[in-house]
């Protein structure tokens, strides 16, 4: 296997790569159709075995703190993509990915990671098992069929939402895990690249 930079010519098998592996998470249905690009610096790498991306990560990181991250204390890396194809799964890829990542973070002189996902248990065991430290969190709310019409009014006549996609930061989650089906928590962990925290878990 061989984790180098992504290039452009990567980018159908990139989404193809990213797509399968969000299959069977509680990101199922976040598909994109064109690699996302970045308004600052980033570190894009995939993993290749026998001319196949079978992973991919990409970190945009700042030159000002807080330009990019929102949990950072300094000068940090966003993990906006992390992921490995399922028939590669369970193989030390993804730690591998991140650990390149790390590695030319430190060169830049960067020493915390952000990232945000929602609340697959193996996805946030993965993240602890890495070093990461949940910080934060509020709640994807998918808003479908009945319950559009029960909570979402248009002001535009003749215009029917048929699905809403929300996000929740109050502090009555319990009322909306009961009034809607499909109810995410999203989670915020930090790591400190320099294996120190200052953090409390949440």
């Amino acid at each position: 296997m061989l984790i180098r930079d992504y290039k452009k010519e990567d980018e159908e098998a990139w989404l193809r790569c990213r797509v399968l592996s969000f299959l069977h998470t509680a990101y199922f249905d976040n598909v994109y159709q064109k690699k996302e690009t970045y308004d600052h610096p980033s570190i894009e790498l995939v993993a290749v075995e026998s001319g196949k991306v079978i992973g991919l990560i990409d970190v945009e990181y700042e030159s000002e703190p807080k330009s990019v991250c929102t949990l950072c204390s300094s000068r940090g890396g966003m993990i906006w993509h992390l992921a490995v194809h399922p028939d590669f799964q369970r193989q030390g890829i993804g730690a591998k990915l991140l650990a390149a990542v790390e590695a030319s973070l430190k060169k830049l002189g960067i020493f915390e990671l952000e990232a945000w996902t929602r609340d697959d248990p193996w996805v946030n065991d993965w993240y602890r098992k890495n070093g990461f430290i949940k910080v934060s969190s509020y709640l994807h709310v998918c808003i479908e069929a009945e319950e559009v019409r029960r909570a979402v009014h248009s002001s535009i006549a003749g215009l029917r939402p048929l699905g809403v996609f929300a996000y929740y930061s109050g502090d009555n989650t319990e009322k909306i895990r009961k009034a809607f089906h499909r109810v995410h928590e999203c989670r915020g962990f930090v790591k400190k690249l320099n294996g120190n925290s200052d953090r409390s878990v949440c």
